[in-house]
């Protein structure tokens, strides 16, 4: 592990995957500050405030429009890397998150919710864009001993991104929210036949949680062009073999790196015939169709096993298990902070263990912990210490999705496929994971409306039933090249 290799890994990680995990959770702790807003913004406008559904639906857009993007983000990687490389892309991506951190910083001053939505929307579709270029990268100039834990470094990251977030929203840092009822308030809310909130002095601050994502990624603008291409981008797809060389010896730290330029010369042989497939080509291919699979289940997978139902609305989950007000946002940042820990676990242990009993391991897990939900919701009316068990299980879902679920689907979508394929892959993979994304966080305040706590059962299905597929059919990487990945899976 060299200091090059390291520090290029803990700098993309700090400016692109950090902040997917901070947008992620951002908007759990000021979710009433928002609202707050939104009704305020609207009675201005209009002369009367938002009902309580539309107001949930307008939040519920806030909250899952971040997957839109993230959508959109990851259908553009594969022209994007093509066209600019890993480093480029990653570079040039920064641009959005500038844009994005200055819409919704000014919203509340402009008064417009508008501002929040598209900055919403525009933070997505920068980490659609990195959340599969980070782990492209890393994969590509990491040496196969070192790709395993390097490839986990990210996730780390997200996680450090979620805490983040939690920490920020304590109330002594983002302030309290006033709620005044409607007999005592004639303005926006006088509509209203409950209490609902207020904008007060203290809440001005919630916009700058929601900007403060333009300083890592300014750093990351400024200091990642001191880095090189990605020495497989340089040789096997522009023929640069003078770069890839260059590229190489500064990551490795050494002159001697031939071996490694051959197997990189072998692989570009091997494809020699084969230009960069697409999408549709991808899913033709009938030569890689249980790697394709494969990358669609474990990518799905991460999303539907709930964990973003967990990171949305962490707030909501405890207080329906009857967690006091006042003690939620500290009970949040301490499952932020085992986030971490469970990430750091994984990324140490993964080049022992391998992936296969990590993300196995961490599927399991999230499956009986979303049931274990289930059962304390019920009985926590005659069984009060029921709660705890509540707040374990979502504790046990976070540490077992940190584990491995959260940064091994990335590394095996880079593992299971040679350079031809590997772009159009990340977009199928990156696709999927951004639609159930969006699915989970649009949904998820409905169906737990609909169904309360048997919600989690439908999560808990998912989980066991991609735990058993990986089982069943997906083969250890640790220690290979591509070409042998791809050999084994012939």
């Amino acid at each position: 592990l060299t200091f090059p290799l390291l520090s290029v890994t803990l700098l993309v990680s700090f400016g692109s995957s950090m902040l997917y995990g901070y947008n992620l959770a951002v908007v759990n702790s000021p979710a009433v500050h928002i609202k707050a807003f939104y009704n305020t913004t609207w009675a201005q406008r209009y002369g009367h405030g938002l009902a309580p559904v539309p107001l949930t639906l307008l939040y519920s857009l806030t909250v899952s429009i971040f997957a839109l993007g993230g959508l959109v983000g990851s259908l553009l990687v594969g022209a994007l890397v093509d066209r600019y490389g890993r480093n480029g892309t990653l570079s040039r991506s920064t641009f959005l998150v500038l844009l994005a951190g200055g819409l919704m910083g000014f919203s509340r001053k402009l008064g417009s919710l508008e501002m929040v939505i598209i900055g919403r929307s525009i933070t997505g579709l920068h980490s659609g864009i990195c959340l599969s270029v980070v782990p492209l990268y890393l994969g590509e100039i990491a040496p196969k001993n070192l790709r395993g834990f390097l490839g986990l470094v990210p996730s780390i990251f997200i996680c450090l991104g979620v805490f983040f977030a939690q920490v920020l929203g304590l109330p002594e840092l983002l302030g309290k929210v006033s709620t005044i009822a409607q007999t005592m308030h004639t303005g926006p809310c006088s509509t209203f036949p409950v209490t609902c909130p207020v904008l007060t002095p203290q809440d001005r601050f919630w916009p700058l949680f929601l900007s403060i994502v333009v300083i890592p990624a300014s750093l990351q603008l400024l200091l990642l062009h001191c880095f090189p291409e990605s020495p497989r981008y340089l040789l096997i797809e522009r023929n640069d073999v003078c770069g890839a060389t260059k590229a190489l010896r500064w990551f490795l730290g050494t002159p001697d790196v031939q071996d490694v330029i051959e197997e990189m010369k072998k692989e570009q042989q091997s494809l020699s015939s084969v230009k960069m497939v697409s999408v549709w080509q991808l899913l033709q291919d009938h030569s890689v169709r249980w790697q394709t699979l494969s990358v669609v289940v474990v990518n799905a997978g991460m999303q539907l096993s709930g964990i973003d139902a967990i990171w949305f609305y962490t707030n909501t989950i405890f207080e329906n298990a009857g967690i006091p007000v006042s003690q939620i946002p500290y009970t949040t940042v301490g499952t932020g902070a085992i986030e971490v820990v469970s990430g750091l676990i994984g990324c140490f242990t993964i080049e022992k263990l391998g992936r296969r009993p990590l993300i196995i391991t961490g599927f399991c897990t999230m499956g009986i912990c979303s049931a274990g939900i289930t059962v304390s919701l019920l009985l926590q009316i005659t069984v009060p210490w029921m709660r705890y068990v509540a707040v374990t299980c979502v504790i046990g879902i976070i540490a077992g999705f940190c584990m491995g679920p959260a940064g091994v689907p990335f590394l095996m979508t880079a593992e299971l496929f040679t350079q031809s394929h590997r772009p159009a892959a990340y977009i199928v993979g990156g696709s999927l994971n951004w639609l159930c994304n969006f699915t989970v966080g649009f949904i998820f305040p409905f169906l737990q409306m609909s169904t309360s706590a048997f919600c989690y059962l439908v999560f808990c299905g998912v989980c066991l039933m991609v735990a058993l597929y990986i089982y069943l059919i997906i083969p250890e990487t640790k220690n290979k090249t591509f070409m042998e990945i791809s050999h084994v899976f012939a």
